[in-house]
């Protein structure tokens, strides 16, 4: 081949990179377009979320955050949201925020409850935290880390949406957990894949650039590993079933030594779930908007619902139904368990029904929870989606768990559990069985 047409070839390769670039950031512009105007206005729409609210009390002088050495203000602020140290998750990969600060020997400590989400570094400029509004969705924020000036939690203004805002979080701003195969540096590995992962995730995918405490019989995962030039997914024998991290980093440096296997897999659940009821609460939003504004231009009766809107309406449902009942779920060949306390702080949490049971009761042998129905059905952002979607997802999970809709029954979901679950939503949520089913 000539010199010229080597020339010519990689011309024609680096116009074409160029030509899908433009098109990936079309695509992102066009997302972030339809969720910055009305009727979302996601930038500058008032929010009322667990972090917004603790930051008026601090701006009133009603909180004052203490600073406390390497840490900050990161254990009174995990105090002030009631997120629990076991909840602990440690990244390595630099693939966050402060990503200089990020490395296999100082990672990233990632604390979260049901609403809220703070991420620490060591040495860093900021503690990030995340937080899940009723109307709104996932909202950042940052806290500066130095003792200089008044105490202060700002507000992201579209920064972290470049990551937190894509196909990964299902077209909305959320979260998203990576597994990526990381360098000893911390780097991913530039042509190894990325997995987003969720409860449906195969286990050897999960946990690439993470350190995993805990124990998970002869499955195995990325997690707890350096991959060198060879970056497929072999030997991973060296990073199962730890429970000392101690000769990893400097495990004292951080609020708990463990990274909890628990902790990691209700986390992977717990951001796309977040993810779909946002998605869910926009798609419906947007619909209705749009078909009201066409009421006005073809004369249709105030209030007017087109089918195509109800059509989206109806899709956003089906997404959401799929979330809650762990649909397509990975099988666990093995039993898992966690080093901490996370499993019993978190079953704690729940509303239990006159017998005792709970959403948040877990199963670890087969699946993860007990129980076929996700504990976000709790949350205020489920209790906040717009009533035309919530209401077609509250009667079909009904009729599925009642055995009228077979559309979403999967082989774990046995008419036993199906019917402990109801009569769990029974206890917990008597509202969805007297005004959400007729039209409230």
């Amino acid at each position: 081949m000539s010199t010229a047409t080597i020339r010519f070839c990689g011309t024609v390769r680096l116009l074409l990179g160029c030509l899908l670039w433009i098109a990936i950031l079309g695509t992102l512009k066009a997302q972030h377009d339809a969720y910055e105007k009305p009727p979302i206005d996601y930038l500058n729409a008032e929010v009322h979320d667990a972090v917004a609210v603790l930051s008026a009390k601090i701006q009133s002088g009603e909180v004052k955050l203490v600073h406390e050495g390497s840490f900050g203000y990161l254990k009174s602020l995990l105090k002030e949201l009631d997120v629990p140290v076991s909840s602990q998750t440690l990244v390595f990969s630099k693939t966050s925020l402060q990503l200089q600060r990020i490395s296999p020997r100082r990672p990233r400590s990632l604390y979260f409850n049901d609403e809220v989400y703070v991420g620490f570094c060591q040495q860093g400029e900021v503690l990030e935290l995340a937080a899940t509004d009723a109307r709104q969705g996932a909202i950042f924020y940052t806290l500066d880390q130095s003792q200089d000036g008044a105490v202060k939690i700002v507000r992201d203004q579209g920064v972290c949406l470049s990551c937190h805002a894509s196909g990964r979080t299902q077209n909305v701003p959320g979260y998203l957990i990576r597994s990526v195969a990381t360098d000893a540096g911390g780097q991913p590995k530039l042509g190894s894949r990325t997995y987003t992962t969720d409860h449906t995730s195969d286990f050897l995918h999960r946990w690439g650039g993470w350190y995993v405490s805990g124990k998970h019989g002869s499955m195995r995962h990325m997690g707890n590993k350096i991959f060198g030039k060879e970056s497929e997914e072999s030997d991973l024998d060296e990073g199962a079933n730890l429970t000392d991290l101690s000769d990893r980093f400097r495990v004292e440096s951080y609020l708990s030594p463990h990274s909890d296997l628990v902790a990691l897999m209700v986390l992977e659940h717990q951001s796309q779930m977040h993810n779909a009821i946002a998605a869910a609460n926009y798609e419906t939003r947007q619909a209705l908007f749009q078909s009201y504004q066409m009421n006005e231009m073809l004369g249709r009766p105030e209030g007017h619902v087109s089918e195509s809107a109800q059509r989206r309406i109806a899709s956003a449902a089906d997404r959401v139904l799929k979330y809650l009942l762990m649909c397509d779920e990975f099988q666990l060949t093995d039993s898992v368990s966690g080093p901490t306390e996370f499993a019993k702080e978190f079953t704690s949490r729940g509303k239990k029904d006159s017998k005792g049971r709970s959403l948040r009761e877990f199963d670890l042998k087969t699946r993860l929870f007990k129980y076929p129905c996700s504990y976000l059905i709790e949350s205020p952002a489920f209790d906040g989606l717009p009533p035309e979607v919530r209401r077609l997802v509250v009667q079909r999970l009904i009729a599925i768990l009642e055995g009228r809709d077979d559309s979403m029954i999967h082989p774990q979901m046995t008419a036993e559990l199906r019917r402990d679950t109801l009569e769990i939503l029974q206890g917990i949520k008597p509202e969805f069985f007297v005004a959400s089913l007729d039209g409230n």
